[in-house]
């Protein structure tokens, strides 16, 4: 199948009866003077015919053993990078399909967009056209130094990388049509920092964003507070320093000379000589005043989000997560305990007897903040940050929240503690049977779960309403008499009213400790936690980076 694009014609292959275009370049290779600044328009190939049978190569990244973006091995790398992907069943005019488009995951550092987990095969056979795209991570695409803010005049972008997310929504917008898609009928979608950037392009003002798109859903987006421009320029004067052996002196024009293998390393030089992780803004973008002026809660709080249908939740065991965002539980309990004194130890026995009636929990556990710790974390981060952005947006516009708590069969025993973050996104795009990490034991029952929730995705993306077996009312925020609702995703599908209400209203409360906890350095009330130095916080070991996409 050939198509006609605004740069030419691409053609592309067929897998299990759905058309599929692969690394379609949607600006230009963002290198040499291209790197660190705006995406720019890709160049016309006419009037050869693209043959869009590979996937593009994946942005630069540091290569884990096991990945943090829970799933394989991204591959081949390259500085250009910038290429999107395309699943569709076929065109009819008459008849146009809902777009989907994917972001994906990785804490804003590593990740690729052809990952099998994000095959857009079952949904394009769903009935949407389905799309994926790359974005550059790490310090190619969040970073900020002295050099570039003189090129600037401090006023340039620092989220490169949710430039390259809007300039992948405007192909859309302008190219979909060819493919079957409706362009005025896009919803964005992701996971983990996929999620974050859903809300993130929520909370944008920027004007280009209006229009491109008319739902969203954020998977499993975390509270973790976004840096100041202030805070960038201080970390990318020490990566230059460090990794590119570049000082706050450098020039742009130097900063670009930096070998591009460069952006792939996973240590530099510490402050006396010896290798540390390389730094970074992960797992979060920047409040740089052109994509983002405000931080995305506050946006939320203000009111000043997009006014659009928006499902968001998060799964049972987000925690597992916490050690790819360098973040270890008793350590940050450790700080909220140092930022909010006997208050804070108050509520933390408060929080302890909450838990101790969770039907998830073995209150025995509790005993422990190796347990404890995770459990508050994850609502911290994660449960609380659904309910309370979806409260907050149903002020303006329709939510609706779920839970996710299904875990796949043959992960039980290893995943005894729940859904690990990240193990969601085989159900919600079906792709179970075509992951490697799950297709050879993928059940029937996985399956049927499956099917269920793709229903509830798909018919939000096709009406703007999620229905399936189970009827989901929105959520709907209220002083007097709330509508409380989310769904939860397990088997079976049931609808929660006040779900964990007591606790989350308590961690709503708590929050701006926690971000403060999290926005400062923390470097000597990090090592007196994990010294077991802070009353009722017990040492633990840095838990080992999981296989679980952030």
């Amino acid at each position: 199948m050939i198509i006609e694009t605004d740069k030419g014609q691409v053609e592309g292959t067929t897998e299990e009866g759905i058309h599929v275009f692969k690394g379609i370049p949607y600006a230009a290779p963002p290198v040499d003077d291209l790197r660190w600044r705006p995406p720019q328009e890709a160049t016309e190939w006419r009037p050869d015919v693209l043959k869009a049978d590979t996937f593009g190569p994946a942005c630069p990244q540091p290569v884990y053993e096991d990945s943090l973006d829970g799933s394989e091995p991204v591959g081949e790398q390259s500085e250009d990078c910038l290429y999107l992907n395309v699943w569709t069943a076929g065109v009819d005019a008459s008849k146009p399909k809902p777009v989907m488009v994917w972001i994906h995951g990785g804490a804003f550092k590593v990740g690729a967009s052809h990952i099998t987990m994000f095959s857009g095969l079952p949904l394009a056979q769903k009935g949407a056209v389905v799309v994926s795209f790359n974005y550059r991570l790490g310090n190619l695409g969040f970073f900020a130094h002295p050099g570039l803010e003189a090129e600037t005049g401090g006023q340039g972008p620092v989220n490169f990388g949710l430039l390259d997310q809007i300039a992948a929504l405007e192909w859309v917008k302008r190219n979909i049509a060819a493919f079957g898609g409706d362009p005025d009928n896009v919803t964005i979608f992701g996971q983990s920092a996929g999620g974050v950037s859903v809300l993130a392009l929520f909370a944008s003002p920027m004007e280009k964003t209006t229009g491109l798109f008319r739902r969203g859903i954020a998977q499993s987006p975390y509270a973790i507070p976004e840096h100041t421009r202030e805070k960038a320029i201080e970390n990318g004067t020490i990566v230059a320093s460090a990794l590119f052996k570049l000082g706050p002196d450098a020039t742009a024009a130097q900063l670009r000379q930096v070998p591009a293998e460069l952006f792939s390393a996973k240590e530099m030089e510490g402050p006396d000589g010896e290798p540390v992780p390389v730094g970074g803004l992960a797992p979060v973008p920047v409040v740089d005043g052109v994509v983002l002026t405000k931080k995305i809660r506050q946006a939320f709080k203000d009111g000043d989000q997009k006014v659009l249908p928006l499902i968001i939740g998060s799964t049972s065991n987000e925690a597992s997560v916490l050690a790819a965002f360098g973040m270890n539980p008793v350590a940050v309990l450790g700080r909220i305990i140092d930022v909010g004194g006997d208050d804070a130890r108050d509520f933390v026995q408060e929080m302890r007897r909450l838990y101790a009636n969770d039907p998830e929990v073995n209150p025995k556990e509790l005993d422990s903040n190796r347990r404890f710790a995770p459990l508050l974390l994850r609502d911290m981060l994660f449960t609380m940050q659904a309910r309370w952005i979806s409260d907050e947006h149903s002020k303006k516009s329709s939510s609706w929240r779920y839970y996710f708590s299904y875990v796949t069969e043959a992960d039980r025993e290893e995943h005894r503690y729940g859904v690990a973050h990240g193990n969601e996104v085989v159900y919600t795009m079906g792709t179970g049977d075509i992951f490697v990490g799950s297709k050879d034991v993928f059940t029937d029952n996985d399956r049927a779960v499956s099917e269920k929730v793709v229903d509830y995705w798909y018919s939000f993306a096709n009406t703007g309403t999620p229905s399936g077996r189970v009827a989901w009312p929105k959520n709907e925020y209220g002083l007097i008499a709330p509508k409380d609702n989310t769904l939860k995703l397990d088997e079976p599908i049931t609808l929660a009213t006040g779900f964990r209400r007591a606790r989350l209203d308590r961690l709503i409360m708590i929050y701006p400790l926690l971000e403060e906890a999290l926005s400062g350095e923390g470097t000597e009330e990090a090592e007196a936690a994990e010294a077991g130095e802070y009353p009722g916080v017990e040492p633990t070991q840095e838990p080992a980076a999981p296989g679980d996409h952030s």
